[in-house]
Order: C-alpha cells, then structure tokens, then sequence
C-alpha cells in the first residue's frame, strides 16, 4: 500500500511540476527563436556562391530528462501501443534548444547563416526501467561570416 501511495504522490507531482517546467520551457524557447530567426539555419550542403566567407563549425547540445507522470503514461501507451506524445515534445524541445545554442554560439562568431545543420540525439539514461528517461541532443553545422 506505501508503494502505490509513493507512487501515485510521484505520479502527481510529475504532472503538475513537469508541466510547469515544459511550459516555461516553450515560452522561452518561442521568445528566443523569435530573436534568433535573423540568423538563417539550412540543411543545404552547397554554401551560398554569393561573396568570400569564412567557414566555422558551430555545434549546440542540450540534455533533457522527462517526468514521472509522462513515464508513467509512455510505459501504459508501451503495454497497450500508440503514439509517444510525452516523448516527441521531449525531443522537440530539445531539438529547438539545441538549434537555438547553436545559433548563439554562430551569432557570437559574427556569422550571417548556418547551413549544412545536422541533428543528433542519444538516450543517455540507460536501460534500467526505474530509470528516468533522458536524452542529449546535439545540433551542428557550419557558419558563415563574411571577409
């Protein structure tokens, strides 16, 4: 009966402060990329022919950990099957953060764009099941700056 009383207090607690973390979490990725979307980030291979740039690599990378109400949702959707939800948001606000790092440290080089900006991602947090599920993403590409 503890047990499920722990659980059922860690399951609650999750909620409602995970979904207080994750949303200010958007407010300021949202603000941030409303300052960053000067600086232009592409998948493109081929730089812009237009004029002389220097070439800098510039890389970004985040780790982000879920709650426990979110893991407790993923592993009944893992019984029953379905869409991970609690974790696409994970990786979506990782993947806009790790975009937005980098993107400063490229606006702190001096450089107009990004382009060539590749993605990865790694579960960090093991395989144990009472482990928490956490993720790095690391976002990089190259910079330009003109001469």
């Amino acid at each position: 009966m503890y047990e499920l009383v722990v659980t059922l207090i860690l399951i609650s607690l999750g909620y409602f402060f995970g979904r207080l973390a994750e949303k200010k979490h958007y407010k300021n990725i949202i603000a941030r990329e409303k300052v960053m979307n000067s600086l232009p980030a592409m998948a493109s291979r081929m730089p812009p022919q237009d004029g002389d740039y220097d070439q800098m690599l510039v890389s970004g990378s985040v780790v982000i950990a879920n709650d426990y109400f979110k893991l407790f949702v993923a592993g009944l959707r893992n019984l029953f099957g379905g869409q991970m939800s609690s974790y696409e948001t994970l990786l979506d606000r990782a993947r806009r953060e790790a975009v937005l790092r980098m993107k400063d440290k490229a606006k702190a080089l001096g450089a107009e764009a990004v382009f060539n900006v590749k993605y990865e991602a790694s579960n960090i947090s093991g395989q144990s099941r009472k482990k928490m599920p956490v993720i790095e993403v690391h976002a990089y590409g190259t910079a330009l700056r003109r001469v």
